[in-house]
């Protein structure tokens, strides 16, 4: 009996000892099975897709980040354009050939800026819409003889015609901006311009106007008086203008353009495509580059009192970068970044966005190598192709505009 019970016990622990090894040979499999699944979904994740985000949600977000970057870049520009002011105010008090250089350096630094807030015209935005200030601020091309002297006409223009004109004021000069025609132009950064470099008319250099125009106890000059104080009017309207866009761009300010413009997603991708495609193609290619390419005339290109020209290209071909990239970067070196365009086309049609990446390099390389000044850039044989590349490379860029605004079920009407 005893030895009966001993033999149970032990056929029992047996059992218990060859069920607890199955056990474990069972977890050793499954453990392995679990490895092997891993591994395979660690080499399936080699290269793994990107989770597609609610469209809808990062469109809202590129138009957020597109009316900072508006913002941004537009109170940069009112910043720089205040410092121009500020010279401008000593030279005018006090002009003299150190003044006068000071306030022509400070006009070209407010062009940096500003040369990129243009990739935001042409949806009919608070620049150019009908009540718009773009035409007050960047009109041209400018009928110099409309403003003041130029060579052979001493006695033409506003500033020297006191007995029309008696009394200067910003009510006026706005009231004659393109009066009577688009080339007269009376106010602006090339009103600004003109009055500080004045004509034109050399070749190795931009204009040559001395400082003894303005300074009021000079027997050489005449009406000094009324040109500085037309330039300090027309400055201070300059700042008045940007001051207005600052504004309608402003956040967290209700009823502004800015709070209907994020409303609604689809349409602000519209506005952005629409306004990059139209500088890109018909303006910058087109009626800032090729005219002038084809006339080999000075009068067509943007700055020519200034000679600033291929500072104002490749500024526009920034902008449209800046856009397209949801990034800006101060003149103080402070960048805004966020999603832009290239990300939302990261996930429609990620290569198409790929060659609208790389195009954005080649047009800036291209719009980067015109030699200066592009006033002659326009007239040599050297020259010339160069140019030409770029309008090229930045029609090919509007091309690629339309294809993704295609991508993105968004009709695009673009001027040629």
């Amino acid at each position: 009996m005893t030895f009966s019970l001993y033999a149970d016990a032990s056929r029992r622990a047996r059992l218990t000892a060859h069920a607890a090894l199955f056990v474990r040979l069972v977890l050793v499999v499954l453990l392995g099975f679990t490895l092997a699944c891993s591994d395979s979904d660690d080499d399936d994740n080699s290269n793994p897709t990107p989770t597609t985000p609610n469209l809808d949600n990062l469109k809202a977000d590129i138009a957020e980040n597109y009316a900072t970057l508006v913002h941004t870049s537009y109170l940069d520009s009112l910043q720089l354009a205040s410092a121009m002011q500020t010279t401008i105010v000593a030279f005018v008090n006090n002009p003299n050939a150190e003044t006068h250089a000071a306030a022509k350096e400070a006009w070209l630094a407010a062009r940096v800026p500003y040369g990129q807030t243009e990739s935001y015209r042409f949806y009919d935005g608070p620049i150019d819409d009908a009540n718009g200030p773009e035409g007050a601020l960047n009109a041209w091309p400018l009928d110099e003889n409309y403003i003041d002297y130029v060579t052979g006409f001493p006695d033409t223009g506003i500033v020297n015609d006191p007995v029309n004109f008696p009394e200067l004021t910003k009510e006026l000069l706005r009231d004659l901006n393109e009066k009577d025609g688009e080339a007269n132009i009376s106010t602006g950064f090339h009103a600004i311009e003109f009055l500080l470099w004045g004509q034109d008319g050399f070749v190795d250099g931009p204009g040559q106007r001395s400082h003894v125009d303005f300074v009021l106890e000079d027997a050489a000059a005449s009406n000094q008086d009324r040109r500085g104080q037309y330039l300090l009017l027309v400055t201070e309207m300059l700042i008045e203008d940007l001051q207005f866009l600052v504004g309608a761009w402003a956040p967290d300010q209700s009823g502004n353009y800015r709070e209907t413009f994020v409303a609604d997603g689809d349409e602000a991708l519209r506005s952005m495509l629409l306004g990059i495609g139209s500088l890109s193609g018909a303006e910058l290619a087109g009626e800032r580059m090729a005219v002038a390419l084809d006339t080999r005339e000075q009068e067509d290109e943007h700055s020519c009192f200034s000679d600033n020209t291929h500072i104002d290209i490749i500024m526009n071909a920034l902008g449209i970068k800046n856009v397209y990239l949801g990034r800006f970067e101060t003149t103080s070196g402070v960048v805004h970044d966020g999603p832009g365009l290239d990300e939302l086309m990261s996930f429609v049609d990620d290569t198409l966005n790929q060659e609208m990446l790389a195009q954005l390099d080649t047009v800036e390389t291209a719009c980067a190598a015109i030699p200066v000044p592009f006033d002659q850039a326009i007239r040599t044989e050297s020259g010339r192709p160069i140019v030409q590349v770029a309008v090229d490379e930045l029609r090919a860029q509007t091309t690629l505009i339309v294809s993704i605004a295609e991508a993105l079920d968004i009709t695009l009407n673009l001027e040629e």
